[in-house]
C-alpha cells in the first residue's frame, strides 16, 4: 500500500512538472505564431488582420486580469484584451510568454478609456490626470490564451 501511494505522489509530482501552460478561453495552439514585435508590420495600411502571435506580457489588468500588455517593436505595447469579455487571464503572468489568436487592429482609443486602463493598472491619481489625449494604437481581441510557464 506504501509504494501505490508513492508512486501516485511520484506520478502527481512528474506530471505537474511537465504541465508546461495553461489555458484561457478558446483552446488554441501555438504552430504557426508571428512574433509580436513583427506584427505591426504585417499590419502595415490594414485596419484589422486575424493573427496568431506570441510575446512577452509587460503588464496585466491588475482588478481583474480583463486585458494584458504585449511587447511590441521599439519598447512598444500592444493592449490585448478578450473576446466578448468572455475569459481573463492571471494577474501575475507579467514577464512570461504567451500565445494569443484572434484579430489585430488599429484603434483610436478614447481619454476615459485610457485613463480607465491606467486605473486598472494602478496608476496614481496624477499619473492617470495626465492622459488628455486619445491614443491611435495597434490593439487585439484574443479569442484564446496560452500562459507559458
Amino acid at each position: 500500500m506504501k509504494n501505490i501511494l508513492i508512486t501516485a505522489l511520484f506520478t502527481l509530482f512528474i506530471t505537474s512538472a511537465y504541465a508546461q501552460e495553461s489555458y484561457f478561453g478558446k483552446k488554441i495552439n501555438d504552430k504557426g505564431a508571428l512574433a509580436s514585435a513583427e506584427l505591426p508590420k504585417k499590419m502595415a495600411a490594414k485596419e484589422k488582420i486575424a493573427a496568431k502571435v506570441v510575446g512577452t506580457v509587460e503588464s496585466v489588468c491588475q482588478a481583474k486580469g480583463c486585458w494584458m500588455k504585449v511587447k511590441t517593436a521599439d519598447g512598444q505595447t500592444m493592449r490585448v484584451s478578450f473576446k466578448d469579455y468572455g475569459f481573463f487571464v492571471p494577474k501575475d503572468i507579467a514577464g512570461k510568454t504567451v500565445v494569443f489568436e484572434g484579430e489585430a487592429k488599429m484603434k483610436t482609443t478614447p481619454v476615459a478609456e485610457l485613463q480607465h486602463y491606467a486605473e486598472d493598472a494602478g496608476k496614481s491619481k496624477e499619473d492617470i490626470a495626465k492622459i488628455t489625449e486619445p491614443k491611435h494604437e495597434l490593439t487585439f481581441v484574443a479569442d484564446g490564451v496560452i500562459v507559458k510557464k
